[in-house]
């Protein structure tokens, strides 16, 4: 294992803490673990948090700041953090108007959360949640009754975000959530594992004539493995699983074609290339595209693609002002 690291054991704390460094405008850290909030606590708006393994940077720290998460909280690599975390995350920015948790579904993450939530309301404070599911790859896995929730839980932490930085109702923010839930889908391939330093090992083995198609986003392998193929017939296969899943006939979507830490930009962007020509030949308009690396799993060499159908309200929502360290919307 090659990684510029000092201590297995200190990876978590000490990447939190260089993030929070780097953007000391918009981050502040609780003494409690690896739980980071606005710097400047906002008054008289739904507050948002998320959270779940660490090793999907920049999520989840990268989206706390106006206009989406007012906390994120961070566990041990691909690991839940514990309800107590989640529990010092939500008074830190528990306001009169509740808190909202956007939680994947991954059942650490659900039951944690849910554990978190149970203990804020017998401090009486107004919490509620919603669990995104947008992993088209499976029904079920070894982590969740379900499907997983991937890249499109950025959707809902940036349109919650913006309904929850108009002033909108616990309720509202909540179905906004659940409306962008009910319209992304995602669905990824990977071409080389990541190695939890923890483990010290990559994941899984690929030769180098393979690929892995469903993967999530906590380095496991796909769903089945398949010989290396052109990015063009890659983007096909997962535009196809994704369109299958969710009628996007003649309507507007946001892309987002998400790496997953080892993939380069120049990659990303000719699967993107790809991604726009499938999409406009079968007479779905691209409204937005978002390129990069918004949730990794370490240094995978891996993408997926999300598709987010729009109405009216969340197109508003999905440009409104945006200001984090890993988002920015003018």
């Amino acid at each position: 294992m090659k990684k510029f690291i000092n201590d297995a054991g200190l990876v978590e704390s000490q990447m939190v803490e260089g993030m929070v460094k780097a953007y000391p405008k918009h981050l502040r850290k609780l003494d409690c673990g690896n739980v980071v909030v606005r710097a400047r606590k906002k008054e008289g708006k739904v507050a948002l948090i998320s959270g779940g393994g660490s090793g999907h940077e920049p999520a989840h720290g990268g989206y706390v700041g106006t206009g989406m998460l007012d906390c994120a909280v961070a566990g041990a690599v691909f690991t839940s953090p514990t309800p107590d975390q989640i529990f010092e995350g939500i008074k830190a920015v528990a306001t009169d108007k509740g808190v909202l948790m956007v939680v994947k579904n991954y059942t650490g993450d659900v039951m944690n959360f849910e554990m978190a939530a149970e203990m804020a309301r017998d401090e009486g404070i107004l919490v509620d949640h919603v669990v995104t599911n947008d992993d088209v790859a499976v029904q079920d896995s070894l982590y969740t009754t379900g499907r997983r929730g991937v890249a499109g839980t950025v959707f809902v932490h940036k349109i919650a975000g913006a309904k929850a930085e108009q002033g909108a109702s616990l309720e509202e923010v909540k179905a906004i959530g659940q409306r962008v839930i009910d319209n992304v889908r995602t669905m990824g391939a990977a071409l080389a594992p990541c190695t939890v330093p923890a483990a010290g090992r990559p994941g899984f083995e690929l030769a180098d004539d393979e690929m892995e198609i469903g993967i999530g986003i906590h380095g496991e392998p796909g769903t089945r493995r398949g010989k290396l193929c052109a990015a063009d017939e890659i983007a096909v296969m997962l535009l196809d699983r994704v369109l299958a899943d969710l009628d996007y006939s003649g309507r507007k979507v946001a892309v987002m074609v998400n790496g997953a830490g080892g993939t380069p930009l120049m990659e990303l962007f000719i699967v993107n290339n790809a991604v726009h020509d499938i999409l406009t030949e079968r007479g779905i308009g691209v409204y937005r595209t978002y390129v990069g690396n918004y949730m990794t799993s370490i240094e995978m060499a891996g993408l997926s693609v999300s598709l987010l159908r729009l109405d009216d309200e969340l197109r508003e929502l999905l440009d409104a002002r945006a200001d984090t360290p890993a988002f920015i919307e003018a």
